[in-house]
């Protein structure tokens, strides 16, 4: 038997392999706390009944508990329960007779976190698998009101799509999927929709790469494109890569996935009876990552942008912005995703287009976001970070950036500003003062987006593209091992503009 517990604030994290420890702390955005404990048990008569006798016992009220065959152990069962949060005082003696009593194996994440500690963040690309299956909601939920909800065909199709996801790791190809002729004709019905949509509605960026991805990587009416070859094909392009995913994200994984130019991805496709609707399970941060969305969404919306390098680097900056971040800026920095990347408006010429992925795959919107019906706001990162906007509508506002470059360069100001970029006079003094001689060019050009900078992280971070790390810049050889890779990037770029001249 094995227990995981960990402190539920009204997200419900389901579980994944909870044989292997992790140092995941979740996001906490609820005011009500709730200790949350997960074990497994052997199939047998009385198993079940000996640990609520032992909860009843120790004045542990439950208040929620589910079931499903374990994973690592086919004889055994996962149980996962929520207790009140009046039973902490009880809790320690329960996990001494958890591990002594009946055997089990306890993992406490955060019960006793501090308020100022910083939430653990994945350092490299491969402990994105720690959390990948920690979902809100499993991809085979389906809510009553789904469309697919009584359809048991369906129905097995998500399952089989997040059963797929449940068990990949990183590194593993993405396996190819048989798509049903039904599934098909749905995906073309969608697909030749919003094509049609496309040349006057969408931003230039997105139309550039729409025909390689129709070359490239199959993109066509008759055909559901495989995510294998659409993450090679992004690969080659930007470096992003997409991870197949069983369900919904918290907020702070979904964005910690971004900082390494991953994007967690759907595989199932919306229910046939209603090809230009997707109700998915949706909260305010829920809907925000999108990973409850379905493979048109995915496909169609997000990946011809993440082949564009700008805006690949721009969805990489948001997510590198939330890397320590406290729960409540997550909060503000999926906000800003969803009135950029999901909701984004540009201007172009004299004319406005869309880039959000949320409406380049929904041809309802896409047409009502350039109507004269919604609001239309300049880019401010600081009031879009707090806007509250509606999950059940079109939206009723949307932020217009003043070129698609001018967006980039405000979110990029999420991550750039909280770098605080060192002039010559405030360089540490175990650092030569050459080493930093780009810094008030760098200073000078740095966006003035003043967001990041309100982020209480006592670091900043870097990704390093080559070992696929994050290094957490808190320490002059941390800063110095940088300032050194800049400096040759530096002298490449002056090298070439002498060239040029």
């Amino acid at each position: 038997m094995s227990a995981v517990v960990l402190e539920n604030r009204g997200l419900d994290r389901k579980f994944s392999d909870f044989g292997q420890e992790t140092r995941y702390i979740e996001d906490n955005s609820s005011q009500n706390s709730a200790i949350s404990l997960i074990f497994s048990l052997k199939e047998e008569v009385g198993a079940l009944a000996k640990v609520l006798r032992l909860f009843e016992e120790n004045d542990i009220n439950l208040t929620h508990i589910e079931s499903r065959p374990s994973r690592l152990n086919k004889d055994e069962y996962e149980f996962f329960t929520h207790l009140d949060e009046r039973s902490v005082p009880a809790l320690s003696s329960i996990i001494q007779i958890l591990r002594h009593d009946i055997g089990a194996t306890v993992h406490e994440l955060s019960r006793d976190k501090k308020k100022d500690t910083v939430p653990w963040f994945p350092r490299t690309i491969q402990e994105l698998d720690r959390f990948a299956n920690q979902i809100l909601s499993y991809g085979a939920e389906l809510d009553a009101d789904h469309p697919g909800f009584k359809d048991p065909v369906y129905r097995a199709r998500r399952k089989y799509f997040a059963d797929i996801a449940y068990n990949y790791c990183h590194g593993q190809p993405i396996p190819q999927v048989e798509y049903t002729e039904e599934e098909k004709e749905t995906w073309g019905m969608v697909f030749r929709t919003l094509k049609s949509l496309y040349k006057t509605h969408a931003c230039h960026e997105h139309n550039h790469i729409f025909p390689l991805l129709e070359k490239y990587c199959s993109f066509r009416e008759d055909n559901i494109p495989q995510l294998e070859d659409v993450s090679q094909f992004l690969q080659t392009c930007t470096g992003f890569r997409l991870r197949p995913v069983a369900g919904l994200l918290s907020s702070r994984d979904f964005l910690g996935g971004l900082a390494f130019r991953v994007f967690h991805c759907t595989q199932y496709i919306r229910h046939r009876s209603k090809p230009m609707y997707t109700p998915e399970p949706t909260t305010l941060l829920q809907l925000c990552l999108l990973s409850s969305r379905d493979i048109c969404h995915e496909l169609l919306g997000h990946v011809p942008l993440f082949s564009d390098r700008s805006f690949a680097q721009f969805s990489q900056e948001i997510g590198l912005a939330s890397l320590g971040a406290p729960d409540e800026y997550i909060e503000k920095l999926a906000t800003i995703y969803w009135f950029t990347v999901e909701f984004g408006l540009c201007k172009q010429g004299d004319s406005i287009k869309a880039y959000g992925a949320g409406l380049l795959s929904s041809f309802g919107e896409l047409q009502y976001c350039l109507s004269d019906k919604p609001k239309l706001l300049p880019l401010e990162l600081e009031k879009m970070a707090v806007q509250p906007y509606t999950i059940t509508e079109f939206q009723p506002l949307y932020y217009v950036a003043e070129s698609f470059s001018d967006a980039k360069e405000k979110v990029s100001s999420l991550h750039c500003r909280s770098l605080t970029f060192l002039q010559p006079h405030r360089i540490p003094p175990a650092i030569p003062r050459t080493t930093f001689r780009l810094w008030t060019l760098v200073d000078d050009v740095t966006p003035r987006g003043n967001f990041a900078a309100t982020i209480p992280r006592p670091f900043s971070v870097h990704y390093d593209p080559y070992t696929q790390r994050i290094e957490v810049l808190d320490n002059t050889q941390q800063l110095k091992i940088l300032a050194d890779s800049i400096n040759s990037e530096v002298g490449i770029l002056c090298s070439a503009l002498q060239k040029i001249k």
